[in-house]
C-alpha cells in the first residue's frame, strides 16, 4: 500500500522538512526540487510509485517551506542534508534525481556521497557558471539572466525583486506561473496548461515561499558561485536529460556538464523544453530504481 510520511529532521543545527511517498519497502530515490521549489513539487502519484517499487524522498532545501534558512549555503551542502535524512530513515544506499536548480545539488551527492549513491539523474540542469564562462547566459530568458547576473553584481536588487515575487506568490500561488508563461515556449505552455500539473506547481511555489524568499535567494547565490565539489570526481552512473527547446536553462548547460562527467550519458529530447522534466520523471524513476 502506498503511504505518505512527513517529518522534520536536523542537519547543521537546522530543521529539514521531508516528505516520503510510494512503497515503504521500495528502492529509495531522493528528488531534489527546482528553483524555487519545495518537497511538494510535481511527482507521480503514490500508487504509481508503489507499482514501480519506488520510495520517493523529497525535502525543502534550507530557507524553503518548513526548512530552516542557512544563509551562505553552497551547492555541495546538499550532500550533507541528504546524508542526514538518509541516516534518519536508516537508508545506506539510494539514487538521486535533481530537476532544474536541483540538478547541481544532485550532482553534489553523486560526487560527495559516492559510496551511497547508486545512480544519479539530472533533468534540465544548470552548468557551473565559473567554469562554463561567458556563454552561461546564452539562450536564457531575460528574467533568468537578470536574476542570475544580479547575484554577482547587485545583490540588494536581487533580494528586493525576489521578496516582491514571494509576496505575490503568497497572495496568489499561480502568479509566478503566470509570469513565467510570458517567457515559455509553446512546448512548456502545453505542459503547464494541464490542470493537475498546474495545481501541483502552484502548491509547490506557495509552500516554498510561505516564509519568505530566503531559500530562493540562497539557491540563486549558490548556483552562481563555486559549487564546492569537482564534477570530474563523479564515478557512478549519471543520466543527463534536457529538452532541446529549453530557454530557462538552455541545453548547452547539460552539454557542458556531459563533457565534465566521464560516466554521463546524455538524452536531448527535440520536442521538449524546461517543464518537460515533469513529464519525463516517471521514466527516470524507473531507471533510478533499477540497480
Amino acid at each position: 500500500m502506498a503511504t505518505e510520511e512527513r517529518f522534520t529532521t536536523s542537519a547543521d543545527d537546522g530543521r529539514l522538512s521531508v516528505a516520503v511517498t510510494g512503497r515503504p519497502d521500495g528502492v529509495p530515490v531522493f528528488l531534489l526540487h527546482g528553483t524555487p521549489g519545495s518537497r511538494n513539487g510535481p511527482k507521480p502519484r503514490g500508487s504509481v510509485l508503489y507499482r514501480h517499487g519506488v520510495r520517493l524522498i523529497s525535502y525543502d532545501r534550507p530557507g524553503y517551506g518548513g526548512s530552516t534558512p542557512r544563509p551562505g549555503r553552497t551547492v555541495a551542502d546538499a550532500a550533507k542534508d541528504i546524508a542526514a535524512i538518509a541516516r534518519h530513515l536508516g537508508i545506506s544506499r539510494f539514487s538521486v534525481v535533481g530537476r532544474s536548480g536541483g540538478g547541481p545539488h544532485a550532482l553534489a551527492c553523486a560526487a560527495l556521497l559516492s559510496e551511497s549513491v547508486a545512480r544519479t539523474a539530472v533533468l534540465v540542469s544548470f552548468a557551473n557558471p565559473e567554469a562554463a564562462g561567458p556563454d552561461w547566459f546564452t539562450g536564457m530568458t531575460e528574467s533568468n539572466r537578470r536574476d542570475f547576473a544580479a547575484a554577482s553584481s547587485d545583490l540588494l536588487r536581487l533580494v528586493e525583486r525576489l521578496r516582491q515575487q514571494a509576496e505575490r506568490v503568497r497572495r496568489d500561488p499561480e502568479s509566478l506561473l503566470t509570469q513565467l508563461e510570458a517567457d515559455m515556449t509553446w512546448l512548456d505552455r502545453h505542459v503547464v496548461q494541464d490542470l493537475a500539473i498546474r495545481r501541483l506547481l502552484a502548491q509547490a511555489y506557495r509552500e516554498a515561499l510561505r516564509s519568505g524568499p530566503q531559500g530562493w535567494i540562497d539557491d540563486v547565490l549558490a548556483l552562481r558561485r563555486d559549487w564546492g565539489f569537482n564534477l570530474s570526481s563523479i564515478s557512478g552512473p549519471v543520466r543527463l536529460w534536457h529538452g532541446e527547446q529549453d530557454n530557462f536553462a538552455p541545453v548547452s548547460h547539460t552539454m557542458w556538464l556531459a563533457r565534465q562527467i566521464q560516466t554521463a550519458e546524455v538524452h536531448v529530447q527535440p520536442d521538449a523544453a524546461h517543464f518537460g522534466a515533469v513529464q519525463i520523471l516517471p521514466e527516470m524513476l524507473e531507471w533510478l530504481s533499477n540497480w
